[in-house]
């Protein structure tokens, strides 16, 4: 006859306990979202072709985007030159093709100027706080002050006069590097300085709201240093909206370096830019249509596809003058373009919280 302890044990060995389940990390999460938003993997693939065909360019696009046919200027479409010619017999989808290597590099080399910048200033301005803070954000609403695109042209202006003129040392090369890029070096250094603002700010505030929270004092009470602090525990809790800002300042560097060289001042001919070959048609829009619709597109088309994907709301949007009767609670939220500073308010319907 078996004692308690024995048949206690012998159920024990029978007993399959079930392994703990993994806990997903937090990149994990937010593939699984992406996968379950089509939108979002709609544009992916949109920016993953233009970008492949960026890169592939000289060996997808049929010609060099400076090979020059004077036997078939201003041609239309056909089966050699699919978009057609210009006006020096160039073809127009090469040149698209090549300008979409401006585009993106400009994009997200000047995102990368944006972040070395307005990062570390915004996480120094909100940690530090006092006359640091003081002295940031007051250069930070001066820089607002003035207008963007006019600083931005003085910039290039002066920097084209700069490195024209030099001759030996860290300025010389800056302009090699500027000539080999068909001027774009200027366009990352004077788009870069004037877009950092808005990530400074919302750095800053992060920082503002995070340095007083309990990791934090716990991290200084084991003799962390502010640089540890601030590195370690402010910057990783900031990546959400720095990654924000990064991917909707993408597009709008794209729009920015297509409308300065439209005026001239960006990448410099033969190097084929969207806004340049716009400015190049111009003149004769009738001939070629194809070269200022196609060129035109292309900025527009990408801002969409490169900003993030919102959650479309399933409620109805509530117009301004309509009356609203409780038991509802309204919800108003102002939204202000960086462009153009128009604004807008969207109202949208909200349960009534249960306290009020």
């Amino acid at each position: 006859m078996s004692t308690a302890s024995e048949r206690v044990a012998s159920s024990s060995e029978s007993v399959e306990f079930a392994k703990p389940k993994e806990a997903n990390s937090l990149w994990s999460d937010a593939f699984k979202r992406l996968r379950r938003n089509k939108l979002a993997i709609s544009s992916l693939v949109f920016i993953v072709l233009l970008g492949l065909l960026a890169i592939f360019a000289p060996l997808v696009s049929p010609y060099s985007y400076s090979e020059q046919n004077y036997d078939a200027i201003r041609q239309s479409p056909n089966w050699e030159h699919p978009l057609g010619t210009d006006q020096l017999g160039r073809d127009i989808l090469s040149r698209l093709l090549f300008g979409a290597r401006i585009s993106l590099s400009v994009g997200i080399i000047v995102q990368v100027v944006i972040v070395l910048i307005g990062v570390p200033a915004g996480i120094v301005a909100g940690y530090y706080g006092g006359k640091i803070d003081t002295f940031i954000m007051r250069l930070v609403d001066i820089l607002y002050a003035m207008p963007s695109l006019l600083f931005v042209i003085i910039i290039m202006t002066f920097l084209q006069g700069v490195l024209d003129n030099a001759e030996s040392g860290f300025v010389y090369t800056l302009a090699t590097a500027d000539s080999r890029l068909g001027g774009l070096v200027g366009v990352f250094i004077g788009l870069g300085l004037i877009s950092w603002l808005t990530v400074a700010r919302i750095v800053r505030a992060q920082s503002m709201s995070l340095k007083n929270k309990e990791f934090v004092e716990a991290a200084r009470s084991i003799g962390a240093t502010n640089r540890q602090v601030m590195t370690r525990h402010i910057l990783s809790n900031t990546m959400a909206p720095i990654i924000v800002a990064v991917t909707l300042g993408i597009p709008l560097a794209i729009i920015y370096e297509s409308g300065i060289s439209f005026l001239g001042l960006g990448v410099r001919p033969p190097m084929p830019s969207w806004g340049l070959m716009i400015s190049e048609a111009i003149p004769e829009p009738a001939l070629v249509p194809l070269h200022v619709a196609g060129a035109g597109w292309c900025p527009v088309a990408n801002r969409p596809r490169l900003q993030l994907p919102r959650r479309r709301h399933s409620r109805r949007v509530r117009p301004l003058d309509e009356e609203i009767t409780a038991p509802e609670w309204p919800f108003v939220r102002s939204c202000s373009s960086g462009i153009t500073g128009h604004s807008f308010h969207i109202a949208a319907q909200n349960p009534r919280p249960a306290s009020l």
